[in-house]
């Protein structure tokens, strides 16, 4: 552990070599084994889902011709028709029928049935008179109208092809046709399929060349099956116990795997046997190759060990050196380096670590000035001009001896007004004390503006007692007036809103104004979040207010400005609750 980095990583890399090579030689072969069954297993999975879609795919195409015969209405007036010869209504549902089976080759046959026992058939027929409403597939049909009914093998029936099919070269499927409005049955109509499609389907995609698919019903009755010896020899115990997986039996002295997909909407099993000697073949080449391409792999790796260790070695010996002159306190160092791996990463980072100290180092600078100006600022608001006062109360007097009201109540207004901004050289009064100077500088304006300014104040009665910055709505208020309402044509509004939002103390100040277009909007939100960034159009009011309040109380609280050009703007004070 004494030894340098150099040596370490010779060593480490041969142990991990040597490691590899002796896992690769001693489970090469289950490795391998293990991930060709692996994927040959999904393959076939896939393929046998595929095969199971497409004969989905392959019934429901049957299923919606009879749902369009269902709705043909022609085949309709066949089966309303109450007599049990009507020729002409025969004709016309044969006509309704050709159109679909001369296009669909895989048809062998139809015949559609009404509740009388009169039926229409292409190239099927009776064999004897007894009615066709008491066989299983009419019955079936007839008492689960929702479903369609497949039968595999159909055998036993009252019916025969002038093709003459025979039981194994066809499967039939069944369906009720009901009246959509009263839902009475109208009769069922029988499609025989040719099994040759089936039979397509399986060999176009079956996989390996030694195993074979069958098709089994949920009756465990096979429905397809290439010709061979080992199918009946399958026991249905073992296709049962097959759950999304592959296993494997011994049929015949051999091992096959054999796995299934079951369908959802027809019931029938889609079963894959396939012999384990075809996947055993591929490993065993690929054990002789994986053994190969290691010996080589060991070669390589030895002479590139060196190589590498140097590459390594070299960036990190010099990114040592600069962070031990960065410990002392030289922040001027720099890592070049032309690698882009993790040790120019690592490069880069202590490049950007230096720099970031060097920008905190000047923002705890900027921020410091900052807070200076902010406290200065506070400080000349606070001096107190008492000879104004007691100027504007001689005014006040001698406006009263003349009767002159309206200047009285403007003197009164501003005499109040610098009151409250004294408020004897406290910085936090009460949410009513800023109110009522509010409510002063408004009453200024209004005389001045006469019907051009109108104003609502709507304040909770609960926060009137509780405490916060003075003087931080009026220069809000005073930049709606001249910044929106005095800009707008016609008569402007102001409402001015004082409510409690969770844990916030929050006051709106809205106006119907000029509002502000959008690049002007973004500098103002961007210069209360970030004070570095204040430019000289934008008011020195609205920053003065926003930094007195984050310098307080922290970057949570301050000032939010939303507008719309042409509308108005809203602007949001966030301050907290101070009882």
């Amino acid at each position: 552990m004494n030894k340098g980095i150099g040596y370490k990583l010779i060593v480490y890399f041969f142990v991990v070599i040597l490691a590899v090579t002796i896992t690769i030689t001693i489970m090469g072969n289950l490795l391998y084994k293990n991930s060709i069954n692996h994927s040959q297993n999904e393959n076939t999975n896939q393929i046998i889902k595929q095969i199971n879609n497409n004969l989905d795919s392959y019934v429901n195409d049957t299923e919606n011709i009879i749902n369009y015969m269902s709705a043909d209405p022609r085949i309709i007036k066949f089966l309303n028709d109450n007599k049990l010869e009507n020729n002409d209504m025969e004709v016309e549902a044969y006509k309704a029928m050709y159109n679909f089976t001369k296009f669909n080759p895989k048809i062998a046959g139809i015949m559609i049935v009404n509740n009388n026992g009169g039926y229409v058939s292409d190239v099927m027929n009776t064999v004897s008179r007894d009615p066709l409403m008491n066989e299983e597939w009419y019955s079936k049909a007839y008492n689960e109208p929702e479903n369609i009914h497949l039968f595999t093998k159909p055998i036993g029936r009252n019916i025969n092809n002038i093709f003459s099919y025979s039981a194994d070269e066809v499967f039939s499927m069944s369906r009720a046709v009901v009246d959509s409005t009263t839902k009475e049955i109208k009769g069922v109509i029988l499609i025989d399929i040719k099994l040759d499609a089936i039979k397509n389907i399986i060999e176009n995609s079956k996989p390996g060349t030694a195993g074979f698919i069958y098709i089994m019903d949920n009756n465990k009755n096979v429905v397809y099956t290439p010709v061979n010896n080992i199918v009946y020899r399958i026991k249905n115990e073992w296709i049962e116990a097959i759950n999304n997986e592959i296993i494997i039996k011994n049929i015949n002295g051999e091992n096959y795997q054999l796995t299934k997909i079951a369908s959802q909407y027809t019931g029938w099993e889609t079963i894959g046997v396939f012999p384990e000697s075809e996947s055993l073949q591929v490993i065993k080449y690929t054990r002789y190759y994986s053994l190969i391409v290691s010996i080589i792999a060991l070669i390589i790796a030895g002479v590139l060990v060196i190589i590498f260790t140097k590459s390594i070695i070299k960036p990190i010996f010099k990114l040592k050196k600069l962070m031990k002159k960065a410990q002392e306190g030289d922040l001027t160092v720099s890592f070049n380096t032309k690698y882009n791996d993790e040790i120019g990463e690592l490069g880069n980072s202590f490049n950007t670590m230096v720099k970031e100290i060097n920008n905190l180092i000047n923002l705890v600078q900027i921020e410091e000035k900052n807070k200076r100006i902010a406290e200065m600022n506070v400080l000349q608001a606070q001096i107190k001009p008492h000879f104004i006062y007691n100027t504007l109360d001689t005014i006040r007097w001698m406006a009263e001896e003349h009767n002159e009201k309206d200047i009285v109540e403007i003197i009164e207004a501003f005499t109040n007004l610098l009151r409250i901004s004294l408020s004897k050289g406290r910085e936090i009064i009460s949410v009513k004390e800023e109110l009522n100077h509010m409510q002063s500088y408004l009453t200024i304006q209004k005389i001045r503006y006469e019907d051009k300014l109108d104003y609502e104040i709507q304040f909770e009665e609960k926060i009137l007692n509780y405490k916060l910055i003075k003087l931080i709505l009026q220069p809000l208020v005073e930049n709606a007036i001249y910044h929106g309402i005095k800009e707008k044509r016609g008569k402007g509004k102001i409402l001015i809103t004082g409510e409690i939002e969770g844990d916030l103390l929050c006051f709106t100040v809205k106006d119907n104004g000029k509002g502000i277009e959008e690049e002007l909007l973004n500098k103002i939100n961007k210069m209360l979040v970030n004070s570095n960034e204040k430019e000289n159009e934008i008011g020195y009011g609205i920053f003065n207010v926003n930094e007195r309040i984050r310098l307080t109380y922290g970057e949570k609280y301050g000032l939010i400005y939303k507008s719309t050009y042409g509308k108005g703007t809203i602007v949001q004070v966030r301050h907290p609750i101070i009882e």
